[in-house]
């Protein structure tokens, strides 16, 4: 049962972080396990041979049903994600919206009374809707192409898998919304179904960006253990102040592919779309609710 639960909780984190919108790191704090998980990374990097031991086979757990989560998004999500950008994008916004209550249900004690630091719930707000506004790759004139590697391209792409990388494990704006933000998140995902096809041409982009993501993940996981320790109130008001920013980057998504898309307007907004991701959310909230009942 314990094998299960934990592929589960990495099947339902793949698919946060193979879209724009919510990040693995929300889906698991809505199940109630973010801080065994980041405990976990940590452990596998700095602590002694035990809890190296322990964590390893939690995370092994988790990473098979990530695995599995992650490939089934790819093959499904390329064609998807182009030919309906805007029902997707909605989806993506229920998904956040109704995370935000979750997320601060949950912290409530160390929101309540600690109102001076909604100073870093602006902070994530202007940090996610800078990088959207001064996006350098929008429009399909500006796209990233990622079949002639230089020196340049392979710092830009290694670079986009650390910041993304650290979104992921943050429980607030996705690394996938970051990649599309940077233009490489529909070339990334092409890049992976075609390795997944058995088209090795992709190989050495795959290596300069799974390089990124190991370095993001060696700095940024201690980082993240501290803040959260010592100040948590603060990280979990940047959290939100993230994750309410990421609307905007949701909004501006659709202008970063090719084909000249508008950005999400009232218009192309998909109200049907957007509950489903919202039921989706209350869903996982339920699972995570009958898990500490140990109805299942």
């Amino acid at each position: 049962m314990n094998f299960i639960l934990n592929c589960f909780r990495g099947f339902c984190m793949a698919l946060a972080d193979s879209v724009p919108g919510v990040s693995g790191g929300t889906i698991a704090f809505i199940l109630g396990f973010y801080d065994k998980f980041i405990n976990s990374l940590d452990r596998l990097m700095f602590g002694n041979n035990k809890e190296r031991k322990d964590a390893l086979l939690f995370l092994i757990k988790l990473g098979i049903g990530w695995i599995i989560g992650m490939i089934l998004a790819i093959l499904v999500l390329t064609n998807l994600f182009q030919s309906h950008i805007y029902q997707v994008s909605s989806l993506f916004i229920g998904f956040v919206l109704f995370s935000i209550p979750l997320i601060v249900k949950e912290e409530k004690s160390n929101l309540k009374g600690h109102y001076k630091n909604i100073f870093f719930l602006i902070l994530g707000i202007l940090l996610v809707s800078f990088i959207t506004y001064f996006n350098p790759v929008s429009g399909s004139e500006n796209i990233v192409n990622l079949s002639h590697l230089n020196v340049g391209l392979c710092l830009y792409i290694l670079v986009a898998g650390m910041i993304s990388i650290s979104a992921m494990v943050l429980p607030g704006v996705s690394g996938s919304t970051l990649l599309l933000i940077f233009g490489l998140y529909i070339p990334i995902i092409s890049a992976i179904k075609e390795f997944l096809h058995f088209n090795f041409s992709t190989v050495p982009v795959l290596v300069v960006f799974g390089i990124g993501v190991l370095l993001g993940i060696v700095l940024v996981i201690k980082l993240i253990k501290i803040a959260l320790q010592k100040y948590r109130s603060q990280t979990v008001y940047a959290i939100i102040g993230l994750m309410i920013g990421s609307f905007y980057a949701i909004v501006m998504g659709p202008t970063t592919l090719e084909g000249n898309y508008s950005p999400l307007e009232i218009e192309t907004f998909s109200i049907l779309w957007f509950i489903i991701g919202g039921l989706f959310i209350l869903l996982l909230e339920k699972v995570k609710v009958l898990l500490n009942e140990n109805r299942f």
